[in-house]
């Protein structure tokens, strides 16, 4: 890393002269955030952040009577993320999709982090809010990402969630922009520490996810999440016994054997047992009564890998691969697509975490800024 270090120095010098853009791509890989930055005239920095959605497949303990609660299966996802490009500003301004989350982000890590200055944030891309996608944690992940950067500050994925209040119940969210691939993390102890992940592994990159969307709602967030989650009965300590079973007998070999049949049979089995207990807060074993529609006709097939991400209203189903998916998607288009909220995505597993890139504009282009 030394050597690489002064060659990066060395290039930071020619490009005075050169007026030449260059690009350092990172991937945060196997649990561990980036931990090298280039620093150079701050006016000249950019930093790229791309953040995955996630899907939360369901949880493992909702009982809590061992110490531990909650407990939570992850699968990183691929074509849909938060991608942003950020800049030092004396100011905080945020443009694009869900700018205003974005700003409010900013301020709050800004603040809790006594960074004197601002950030002008880019969004190129968001994953959509509330649908049960990760979109709060992803959001939060990728501003305090690159504020970091900007600041020059080292902190990792865990500092900066719990800095911003994200992570509360669960770290599959932080799993997946740390890691990316199928996340199982072992629930929240009695302290406010970021749920630890044990268990990340690659995804079989054949396999498909069918995603159903409802666009005319959206899934419990924010105090409603709250009260609901506070609301809700005890659940059964026996039910907990076998839903950490599942995981570890079928769920988890599953994935590494690539055995689609006993991890999707045991994903629809956590589904239909989390979902009964939290049917009081959402209207159901489903958020939503079409992609509830949906999902039950896809079990009648004989599909077993089925259920909603999160609080929803998003649902997915479990495939072997790309024909199959076809397949499937075409027939549900073919029943509920003259539904004009019902829509379907195919997306696979993305076994590589968030991606940041840090760019050096050219010289002349900082004077230019600076001569407006």
């Amino acid at each position: 890393m030394t050597r690489f270090k002064l060659i990066l120095q060395q290039l930071s010098k020619r490009q005075a002269c050169k007026l030449q853009e260059w690009v350092l791509i990172m991937r945060i890989d196997q649990g561990h955030s980036m931990n090298y930055h280039y620093r150079s005239n701050d006016a000249g920095l950019v930093v790229e952040v791309e953040a995955p959605a996630r899907l939360h497949l369901g949880f493992l303990d909702l009982h809590g009577g061992l110490g531990r609660k909650f407990g939570s299966i992850g699968l990183t996802i691929d074509s849909l993320a938060t991608r942003l490009r950020a800049t030092k500003s004396n100011d905080i301004t945020a443009n694009g999709p869900a700018a205003q989350r974005a700003f409010t982000v900013a301020k709050q890590y800004l603040k809790a982090n006594g960074l004197k200055g601002g950030v002008d944030i880019k969004l190129l891309q968001s994953i959509p809010d509330h649908v049960g996608l990760g979109s709060g944690t992803q959001m939060a992940l990728a501003v305090g990402t690159a504020i970091e950067r900007l600041y020059g500050g080292d902190r990792d994925s865990s500092s900066i969630a719990h800095s911003l209040n994200r992570g509360k119940r669960s770290g599959i969210g932080i799993g997946a922009f740390d890691q990316g691939g199928f996340i199982l993390d072992c629930g929240r102890g009695e302290d406010d520490a970021i749920p630890p992940v044990p268990i990340r592994l690659e995804f079989p990159p054949a396999w498909r996810i069918l995603l159903l969307f409802d666009s005319r709602g959206q899934g419990l967030h924010g105090k409603a999440e709250v009260g609901a989650f506070n609301e809700l009965p005890q659940f059964p300590e026996q039910s907990a016994a076998q839903l950490c079973r599942l995981a570890m007998m079928q769920v988890v070999p599953g994935v590494m054997e690539a055995h689609l049949e006993p991890f999707s049979r045991a994903i629809g089995e956590i589904q239909q047992v989390v979902g009964d207990h939290f049917a009081s807060a959402q209207g159901g074993r489903f958020t939503s009564p079409m992609i509830s529609a949906a999902l039950t006709w896809l079990a009648e097939q004989g599909f077993k890998g089925v259920g909603q991400s999160s609080w929803g209203p998003t649902g997915f189903v479990l495939l072997e691969g790309q024909t199959q998916a076809n397949s499937v998607e075409r027939e549900l288009k073919r029943r509920f697509g003259e539904l004009a909220s019902f829509r379907c995505q195919q997306v696979a597993a993305r076994n590589v975490g968030a991606e940041v890139r840090l760019l050096q504009q050219p010289t002349r282009l900082i004077n230019q800024k600076r001569a407006r």
